[in-house]
This record gives C-alpha cells, sequence and structure tokens, in this order.
C-alpha cells in the first residue's frame, strides 16, 4: 500500500480542519463542523466536475476510474536495483553458456516486459524487431496512463470552477430573497462553501493524484527502458561489467552501489 497517499490527502485535510478549528476558537466563538457541510454546494461541484470527465472522456474510460484510484493507494513501483541486477545476472549466464540457457531463467522472472524481451532475444528476433516490438507497448503503456491522469486533471481543472458557479448561485439566491431574512443563512452558506470545495477538490485530491500518476508512469517507462537496453546488450554479447555500467546511468548514485554489490 502507497502509505505517502493516504497520509497526503487525509494529512492535508486535517490541516485545514485544524486550521478552522483554531480560527473559529478564537474569541470564545464556538464552531462546528457542520457548518461547513452542505450538500447542495458538494452536489453541484462533486457532481459537477465528474459530468465534466463524462462529457469529455468515452464511458469505458471513465468506468476505469475506481481501478486508476485503487492504484493510487496500491502500487508496486519496480525495484530499479534489482532490476539491473537481474539483467546482469541474466547477461552472465547468457555470456557463460549462451542465449538458449536463458530458457530455463524465465521461470523466476515476474516482469512481464522483461520475460517478453528475454524470450524475444532467445527465439532469435532481430534487435530492431526486439527495439520496436518494445518501444510499442511503452507508448501503448503511456497512452493509457495518460488518460488517467487527464481525467484527474479535469477535475482539478473544473472543481473551483464549479465552486465559483456555487458561489454565484447562492449570490443570486440570496440577492432574490433579501426579504425573507431564514433565506439569507443557506444561500450565503451556497455561495461560501461551494468556492471551498472547490479549492479543497482541485488542490488536496485531484492536482496531487494526477502528479502521482504521472510520477508512477514516469517509473514505470524508465524500468522498461533499464529493460531494452538490458535486453539489447545480452542479444549483442555484452560483458556484464560492461551490461551493469550502461544500466546503472539510469539510476540516481545511491542505488548504482547497491545493485553493483549484488
Amino acid at each position: 500500500m502507497d502509505l505517502a497517499t493516504f497520509i497526503g490527502i487525509v494529512g492535508g485535510f486535517t490541516l485545514m480542519l485544524a486550521a478552522l478549528l483554531l480560527a473559529g476558537s478564537q474569541g470564545g466563538r464556538i464552531l462546528t463542523i457542520t457548518q461547513f457541510i452542505d450538500p447542495p454546494a458538494a452536489m453541484l461541484v462533486f457532481g459537477g466536475a465528474l459530468c465534466v470527465v463524462l462529457t469529455s472522456t468515452p464511458l469505458r474510460v471513465v468506468l476505469q476510474l475506481p481501478k486508476i484510484l485503487l492504484k493510487l493507494f496500491v502500487n508496486q513501483n519496480e525495484n530499479l536495483p534489482d532490476l539491473v541486477n537481474e539483467l546482469v545476472r541474466l547477461s552472465e549466464v547468457a555470456r557463460r553458456e549462451g542465449l538458449l540457457a536463458l530458457e530455463d531463467q524465465l521461470q523466476g522472472v515476474r516482469n512481464k516486459a522483461l520475460l517478453m524481451g528475454v524470450q524475444m532475444a532467445i527465439d532469435g528476433a532481430r534487435p530492431e524487431v526486439i527495439r520496436e516490438i518494445m518501444h510499442a507497448e511503452m507508448n501503448a503503456v503511456e497512452s493509457r496512463h495518460y488518460v488517467g491522469k487527464r481525467m484527474f486533471e479535469t477535475m482539478g481543472r473544473c472543481g473551483p470552477a464549479f465552486g465559483m458557479i456555487s458561489t454565484l448561485l447562492g449570490l443570486i439566491l440570496m440577492l432574490g430573497n433579501l426579504d425573507n431574512p431564514d433565506s439569507i443563512g443557506p444561500s450565503m452558506a451556497l455561495a461560501l462553501v461551494g468556492t471551498l470545495y472547490g479549492a479543497a477538490m482541485a488542490n488536496l485530491i485531484c492536482i496531487p493524484c494526477a502528479e502521482k500518476l504521472s510520477f508512477l508512469s514516469r517509473q514505470e517507462q524508465l524500468a522498461k527502458q533499464i529493460i531494452l537496453h538490458g535486453v539489447m546488450a545480452i542479444q549483442a554479447g555484452d560483458n556484464p561489467r560492461i551490461v551493469a555500467q550502461k544500466l546503472n546511468t539510469y539510476l540516481p548514485p545511491p542505488l548504482q552501489t547497491r545493485a553493483k554489490a549484488a
């Protein structure tokens, strides 16, 4: 489980609520959370942002939103030093026993891209064919990731706009019923709380989640780049030390040390 996502979202809302309670407690005033709960404003802001996503994105893609949300909290980033070590190990076997000997090593390989690349090398595929297929796979994965990121970016962009719409509607209702004091409170709540909902949704949820998806996509693409260059080096019969040096260039210095020491 990715605790960073959970801690970030919950921590952001907790800090906001704590600030509200502290500010409201000054001067002997009593502040309750119910003052910031307004169902009409929430329906307009959250529902409106979701409707914009439905309008701009095919339904079959929007239905994948729960799966994308789950990925934000439950994701398994590829351990890049372990991936480099695995490729170096495979290069040692290939250099010592030949490419066909890698057939027996595939049972312990869990990474699908690595399994595909090594299998193509064993089958004797030309380097340009392997490169073309793996680049196509990388582009397809990147396109799928972009769609999920775009949905969150759209909600983050439209949330404050619907908050402003909520504010305008609340002001219209208030100004149209100035002769009815009982309607002024709910109208002002719709006006001000809607703006709060829109800003909080955009800056505490949608935009950070879009950035997290972008980060996860870059990490996956980096892992695939390492696999591609590793498979190319194995097929070319490079010395394992050269393979390690090539692949370690993708890692920051602390992780390079771990990869070399393994």
